[in-house]
C-alpha cells in the first residue's frame, strides 16, 4: 500500500504468516509495518502466539466442515488416503503446515487470501474427534 505525502510515496507492508509443526498444531498471524522484514517478523510473532489443536483421524479431518470468515467460506471435506492437498494458495499453506495430507477443500464466496485463511482456520477450530463428540452428548457413538 502506498500514500502520497508531500517527500513522495510512503510504503507499508503486510505480511500473512502461517506457523505450524506438521503434527496438528498450527495458527495465522498478519503483520504490519513499513518494511517487509519487520512486517513478516510481527506476522510470526502474533502467528505463533495464536497457535492451537488441529484434530485429526490419521491424515485426514475427522468430518466435513465449512468456515466462515466474513464474506469468504471454504469446504474442507476429508479425502482417503494418498489424494493428498486439494487446495489453493493460503488454504494449502494452513493445511500443510497443520500436518493434513489428504484433503479436499472448495473456496466459496469471496476469494481474498486474508480471508480465506482465517475462514480456514475457523473450520479448523470447530472440528471435533469422535470422543469429543461422544463426551459432549454423553452416548456412545458406533460405526
Amino acid at each position: 500500500m502506498a500514500k502520497v505525502v508531500k517527500g513522495g510515496r510512503r510504503f507499508n507492508f503486510s505480511a500473512l504468516v502461517v506457523v505450524g509443526d506438521g503434527k496438528g498444531r498450527v495458527g495465522v498471524g498478519l503483520g504490519k509495518a513499513n518494511t517487509v522484514p519487520v512486517a513478516i517478523s510481527k506476522g510470526q510473532d502474533k502467528a505463533k502466539r495464536e497457535m492451537f489443536n488441529v484434530p485429526m483421524r490419521n491424515t485426514t479431518i475427522p468430518h466435513g466442515v465449512i468456515g466462515k470468515y466474513e464474506s469468504s467460506e471454504v469446504l474442507l471435506k476429508p479425502a482417503s488416503e494418498g489424494t493428498g492437498v486439494i487446495a489453493g494458495g493460503g488454504v494449502r499453506a494452513v493445511l500443510e503446515l497443520a500436518g493434513i495430507k489428504d484433503v479436499l477443500t472448495k473456496a466459496l464466496g469471496s476469494t481474498t487470501s486474508v480471508n480465506l485463511v482465517k475462514a480456514t482456520v475457523e473450520g479448523l477450530q470447530r472440528l471435533r474427534t469422535k470422543a469429543q463428540i461422544e463426551q459432549q452428548r454423553g452416548v456412545k457413538i458406533t460405526s
